[in-house]
């Protein structure tokens, strides 16, 4: 027998072995239930702090218990593995269970007589679920089925974000790495700084591009079929029904969800993308995303529970293929943890450019000139860290 038959054989018989373990993906949602009516049994208010708990001490200490997972499905499998409708039934689950979590919350915050410092901790754990529902968003946004498209924007509703919708398929992906960018972090920037720029910055890169592409249809930014009102309307529809049911006692609470939820977002596309820079060909357009564009992470939990988001290099090489399928790259640059345990970091700058801005450094080999600088701090980076560079240049570091 040929190797190509040998190959396909191969491909055949594989199964996914981590088929059963996506289930962790709705199962934050689920959990955010069992937190909420664990509070309401029993009145334990660190069940209102769990989801917190679960991603910012739980998920990397798992990850580090547990760790990568290189593993790539064969090539020859990867058609059946995108065909299979389970994949897909498993991303839905997490809309509805998220639209759950967000009522129950809000039921809550208004009934449960708790103190300004818990009524926080209960926000916050509820927006920590519809930040990682933007994730489900994300993976569904990407996909040609209308109901797919649909159901992202409706799990973008309750942190009122559907402009990521647009923003990010049709700006993000071709900016990313650039400085036209607004997801995309600097060398020397502390998330603090780019989140107000790249919450204002994406707002208006969505508006202007839907602006465009309706004005070529003939039709008014203001129309109808500006996907941004649409999706904006979708969450203010929500947030009346939750006050009209709830009163406006509860306004407070989803307010502050919906920033912790995609401030959540937004640090993630802090850490994925930091310092990195396409450079412009002879005719000034930028090369070609490559996997050397975006960090990467291997760890398998917080993998299982964002749908495949760290294997990040693969995602923007092919948009519209489904995580399940998605590949390791060898070439592409690695974090030292999982998305999970790099938020927390990210927090805190100065810790975020002690572990960071030399990995920057290694992984353009000591060239500084490849990486993207904050404004205004270019020349004092790379004065600062030139010794590191040549060390790394002549292999010493």
């Amino acid at each position: 027998m040929s190797n190509a038959s040998l190959t396909s054989a191969s491909a055949q018989r594989w199964t996914d072995p981590k088929r059963y373990l996506w289930l962790f993906g709705p199962a934050v949602p689920l959990i955010g239930i069992g937190m909420l009516v664990g509070f309401w049994q029993t009145q334990a208010v660190w069940t209102l702090w769990f989801v917190v708990a679960l991603v910012h001490v739980i998920l990397p200490t798992l990850d580090w218990v547990f760790g990568e997972d290189t593993a790539n499905p064969p090539e020859g499998a990867l058609q059946a593995l995108e065909d299979d409708r389970y994949y897909s039934w498993v991303l839905y689950a997490f809309v509805p269970l998220q639209i759950a979590v967000t009522a129950l919350g809000a039921y809550l915050a208004v009934t449960a007589d708790l103190p300004w410092y818990h009524l926080i901790g209960l926000a916050l754990s509820v927006g920590m679920v519809n930040g990682v529902a933007i994730n489900t968003a994300h993976e569904l946004g990407h996909k040609k089925p209308k109901l797919e498209r649909w159901l992202a924007r409706i799990s973008l509703a309750p942190t009122f974000y559907g402009h990521f919708y647009v923003e990010h398929n049709r700006g993000h992906h071709k900016n990313v790495a650039t400085p036209e960018d607004p997801a995309t972090s600097r060398f020397g920037e502390s998330f603090w700084a780019f989140l107000p720029r790249t919450v204002i910055g994406s707002v208006r890169s969505a508006w202007h591009l839907e602006a465009e592409r309706l004005k070529r249809l003939g039709k008014s930014a203001w129309s109808w079929e500006n996907e941004n009102l649409q999706s904006w309307a979708m969450s203010v529809v929500l947030f009346a029904v939750l006050l009209a049911a709830f009163g406006w006692a509860a306004l407070p609470f989803l307010v502050i969800q919906a920033i912790y939820g995609f401030s959540l977002l937004e640090v993630v596309n802090y850490l994925e993308h930091y310092g990195l820079l396409r450079r412009k060909n002879a005719d000034g357009r930028y090369e070609r995303c490559m996997p050397e564009h975006s960090w990467n992470s291997n760890h398998i939990v917080t993998n299982l529970f964002l749908y495949h988001l760290q294997r990040h290099s693969d995602h923007h090489a092919n948009p519209t293929r489904k995580y399940q399928a998605l590949r390791h790259f060898e070439d592409s640059p690695q974090l030292p943890s999982g998305y999970a345990g790099m938020i927390t970091v990210a927090y805190l700058s100065p810790l975020w450019f002690a572990m960071m801005n030399k990995r920057v450094i290694r992984h353009y080999k000591g060239d500084m000139t490849r990486i993207q600088y904050a404004p205004g701090k270019r020349e004092a980076l790379m004065q600062k860290y030139a010794a590191f560079a040549a060390d790394v240049r002549e292999g010493r570091a």
